[in-house]
């Protein structure tokens, strides 16, 4: 239905696309937007899937309760290594 080419290029734009939602809820921290407004809503839908269960990871395992908020940071990291697993796979 669909070539391997196009399924690919879907996997690198999805991705990207991740990257992109957890950017903006990282300025989104820093400027205070309100997130019971709908765009706020959206983002931090999308977003918290990933983050979350990387972010109680944080806190259970190495016990880190400090200011700064890893989560984003590995989160990029996190889509982008299994979008490379999934494009590797499909190639």
């Amino acid at each position: 239905m669909f070539s391997t080419a196009t399924v690919i290029m879907a996997v690198h734009y999805f991705a990207r696309l991740l990257n992109f939602f957890i950017l903006i809820r990282v300025i989104f921290s820093w400027i205070r937007v309100n997130p019971h407004s709908p765009l706020g809503q959206f983002i931090y839908g999308v977003t918290e899937p990933i983050l979350a269960p990387i972010r109680g990871m944080i806190q259970n395992v190495f016990k880190y309760q400090g200011m700064i908020d890893f989560s984003p940071i590995l989160g990029i990291i996190l889509v982008n290594m299994m979008s490379n697993f999934v494009i590797n796979m499909l190639r």
